[in-house]
């Protein structure tokens, strides 16, 4: 597999608020290579194997104030990394990832608002092909 990379939506007004660390590759991006997965928003990363994806959706349309930013769920303890409403991609994993308390391994699942949910959800689907789920 060849490196992909996936950068954030740019969705007006929402990405605007925002800090160009969270919106502006190299320091928000979405990258697909041999090892797994990795996404990067701002100070924020989530790295990955691929044998840790469980499975991999488009979601989405949100609110606004539940996915613009770094966010936390309260209901399931999920990472957003959110520049726009329109739609997203959600990843969840076998084995909850470190997201936003550095270290801690809280996450078990990960959406990302990238400008091609379509794309990154077939490069992770094409990645993952074959594994157990």
């Amino acid at each position: 597999m060849t490196s992909e990379r996936f950068p954030f939506a740019h969705e007006r007004p929402w990405s605007q608020l925002l800090p160009s660390a969270f919106t502006d590759p190299p320091s928000a991006v979405v990258e697909c290579n041999e090892v797994g997965l990795s996404a990067r928003f701002g100070p924020f990363q989530v790295t990955t194997p691929w044998s840790n994806v469980r499975d991999v959706s488009v979601s989405g349309p949100y609110r606004w104030f539940r996915v613009i930013g770094p966010r936390l769920s309260l209901a399931d303890r999920g990472v957003t990394f959110g520049t726009a409403t329109r739609a997203g991609t959600c990843i969840r994993f076998h084995e909850p990832v470190a997201g936003l308390f550095g270290g801690r391994r809280v996450h078990p699942g990960l959406t990302l608002t990238v400008a091609d949910p379509e794309g990154l959800v077939a490069a992770i689907e094409a990645a993952t092909a074959g594994r157990p789920r």
